[in-house]
């Protein structure tokens, strides 16, 4: 009898320390509180450790938001053609008759009637006038280059306010061109180039001088002549 309650003793003291020993060692399941939060692998696959063609863009390529005192590059195609046509004519016809019916003179003391001895002076005569213009005008022009711009200002609501200046001078030939204009940023491309159709309020000045400006320049008499047109 003793011996059968030591037995029973020890086999219940092997279950509880059994039962101690096994939760030490249990883990919650997927769905509960008790399992901590799977952690990433620190060598996950990615594009720039599992590509052998990946290959990091530099600093200076990369694509960054436009800000003052920055350059972009205004490619500029403006094009323009104008025909007119004119037409004009007059004429124009007068008719003049006069007659002195009556004069007077002067006796030193008072003015009378004066007789006409030779008859009354007569005045006649007809005026014919005839004006007739035909015009043609044929303009082409084009203009086409590239200037580098800067962004001298940015507005409130993010349009960018750039400016250009172009001076190049080769011996006695002097050419210069200078823009203005307000573009959006959503018109320049990646490669910070702008079309001029996209540029509002554009200004462009375009002068040259020289020997080839010299050549085909109108003078200041033909100048003031086309301008005012006396005859």
């Amino acid at each position: 009898m003793f011996h059968s309650q030591r037995l029973h003793a020890v086999l219940v003291l092997l279950a509880a320390l059994g039962s101690l020993f096994g939760a030490s060692r249990c883990v919650g399941q997927d769905g509960s509180l008790l399992q901590q939060p799977v952690m990433a692998a620190p060598n996950r696959l990615m594009l720039n450790n599992g590509s052998f063609i990946f290959r990091e863009l530099p600093p200076e390529e990369k694509v960054r938001e436009l800000q003052k005192r920055d350059i972009i590059t205004v490619i500029v195609d403006y094009r323009t053609q104008m025909s007119s046509e004119g037409d004009a004519e007059s004429r124009k016809t007068g008719n003049l008759s006069a007659v002195l019916g009556d004069w007077i003179k002067f006796d030193g003391k008072s003015i009378k009637a004066a007789p006409q001895a030779d008859g009354d002076p007569k005045v006649s005569g007809t005026l014919n006038s005839q004006y007739r213009a035909q015009s043609d005008v044929e303009l082409r022009d084009s203009m086409t280059f590239r200037i580098a711009a800067m962004i001298v200002d940015i507005q409130p609501n993010g349009n960018l306010v750039i400016e250009a200046d172009w001076d190049v001078e080769n011996n006695e030939e002097r050419w210069q061109i200078s823009l203005t204009g307000i573009v959006r940023r959503e018109s320049i491309q990646a490669d910070r180039t702008v079309s001029s159709d996209a540029i509002a309020g554009l200004r462009i000045v375009k002068r040259e001088g020289g020997q080839v400006r010299d050549g085909y320049a109108r003078g200041w008499m033909q100048a003031w002549y086309d301008k005012y047109k006396p005859f």
